[in-house]
């Protein structure tokens, strides 16, 4: 079986005038080759649709059941060329966006708001991974972008794209009743009420293993390398929450991203260092191929916020 969209329409023009010499006036046309175009598309669908009497045209029950039909169809076939344009210019469309734990408390948050507000209609999947498993994401498609900690290794750097979004000093969390804390914290000097790392040598460290972060597992090492201590780490976990949280039960402590301050637990104390840390960076990756609009609607917005 196979209707047009033009015996449609022209069905349903009859079907709303009633008449076919007013029908053919309304699409400018002639009345004999609309009469020819309703009775093929009665043969077509096997029954017929008007009944023509010398009182006029009346809908058949066949007829009737099939208006509804026809003006939906043509009213969505009407919103296809917009339908088109919007995913065609990233308007609308699906972004899946993964991000580690601690971009929930910087970046995201008001990346999402902002692209919200400018792309209202594109659906967002988001997924809290590390950064180790959003590279073996984006390298095999599964999601468009990812909020990482580089560094990108060999392969990821040769079929992905990256963007610097945040560079972040280290803080300390340590548990607020934790006795060394106040003798640890700096009296004057450059940085008053800083924390010493010396003076809390021996309590247990708190941190995410290397394999899944290497850039940040060896930003906190350097920390201590510089204040001559060797750290004993005490517990590995792999969210951020979960480290704050073990140090919240006094399991140790723990050097974080300055923006981790903003998660708030009970028994959890941030502070500067008086030691000088390297800065934290936080990017977007996104596979060098991917051209969707919806990705490049994105992108563009990041670097404008950058």
């Amino acid at each position: 079986m196979n209707i047009e969209l033009r015996q449609l329409r022209y069905f349903a023009t009859v079907a709303e005038e009633l008449h076919f010499g007013r029908a053919a006036r309304r699409l400018h046309m002639t009345q004999p080759p609309l009469s020819q175009t309703i009775m093929a598309l009665e043969e077509t669908l096997g029954a017929p649709l008007f009944e023509r009497n010398r009182r006029g045209v009346a809908l058949t029950a066949a007829g009737a059941a099939l208006l509804p039909e026809a003006q939906r169809l043509l009213q969505q076939a009407a919103g296809l060329p917009e339908l088109v344009q919007r995913a065609a210019t990233g308007a609308s469309g699906r972004l899946s966006l993964a991000f580690v734990s601690s971009a929930d408390y910087s970046v995201l948050p008001p990346s999402l708001r902002a692209y919200r507000a400018e792309y209202p209609q594109v659906e967002i999947t988001l997924k809290e991974a590390t950064s180790d498993l959003q590279l073996d994401d984006l390298l095999e498609g599964r999601v468009d972008a990812g909020l990482l900690i580089p560094p990108l290794p060999d392969r990821a750097r040769q079929e992905l794209d990256y963007l610097p979004v945040l560079s972040e000093p280290l803080v300390l969390a340590a548990p607020a009743e934790l006795p060394a804390l106040a003798a640890a914290r700096a009296r004057g000097g450059k940085a008053p009420g800083a924390a010493d790392l010396r003076k809390l040598a021996g309590i247990p460290l708190i941190i995410f293993p290397r394999h899944i972060s290497p850039g940040l597992y060896d930003a906190v090492l350097s920390v201590f390398r510089e204040a001559g201590i060797t750290p004993e780490v005490g517990q590995e976990a792999i969210q951020m929450q979960t480290i704050v949280s073990l140090v919240s039960a006094g399991m140790g402590l723990a050097l974080v991203p300055q923006s981790v301050s903003n998660l708030r637990r009970p028994g959890v104390e941030y502070l500067p260092l008086v030691q000088s840390t390297p800065l934290v960076e936080t990017g977007l990756a996104w596979r060098r191929d991917n051209a969707s609009p919806v990705l490049r609607g994105f992108l563009e917005l990041m670097k404008k916020r950058i």
